[in-house]
């Protein structure tokens, strides 16, 4: 039995995404239990040349909803990255969540040799659409997961593996 494309992403996608909107509903409820103003989570980074977390999560929903668009070849939708605060972080999340549900199988099924092309920092990366998938956008789109969970749990934020895992 092989592993379609749609398999291989929409609902990696959807699972860490749900699970990113939990851990950031737990940090808002962390901040707020003990006073701190949300803008420090919010604002905090591993490394001082690393994103804050804002910008990780902001990143991880751009890799879930462009790396479905691109697999299923329609336009990818554009988001301003505006958000200030733990909701509005989540209704980027929730925004996310439904455009890559409504995304059908058929569309993204038999992408595997669709030819994709990104600028990134300047530069023009040529893919096709399962080396896209493996390769480079799921490693992205967990990097930036793992990272905004990994900024949390360093603020004290009480996280586990099942709370990463959407296993709660």
């Amino acid at each position: 039995m092989s592993l379609s494309m749609y398999q291989a992403s929409v609902p990696a996608f959807l699972r860490m995404l749900t699970s990113l909107g939990t851990i950031l509903e737990k940090a808002e409820a962390f901040a707020t239990d003990r006073k701190i103003d949300p803008e420090v989570l919010l604002n905090w980074r591993l490394a001082p040349d690393m994103f804050p977390l804002v910008r990780q999560v902001q990143i991880a929903a751009d890799f879930a909803k462009g790396t479905t668009a691109r697999l299923a070849g329609v336009e990818v939708p554009k988001y301003d990255d505006n958000e200030k605060s733990f909701a509005e972080l989540r209704a980027r999340i929730a925004k996310t969540v439904k455009f890559v549900e409504g995304l059908k199988p058929q569309a993204i099924d038999g992408s595997e040799e669709r030819d994709i092309t990104l600028t990134v920092g300047g530069q023009e990366m040529r893919f096709k659409g399962q080396a896209y998938l493996v390769h480079f956008a799921l490693p992205n789109f967990y990097f930036h997961a793992t990272t905004a969970y990994a900024i949390l749990r360093r603020c004290g934020v009480e996280l586990g593996k099942r709370d990463f895992m959407g296993i709660v």
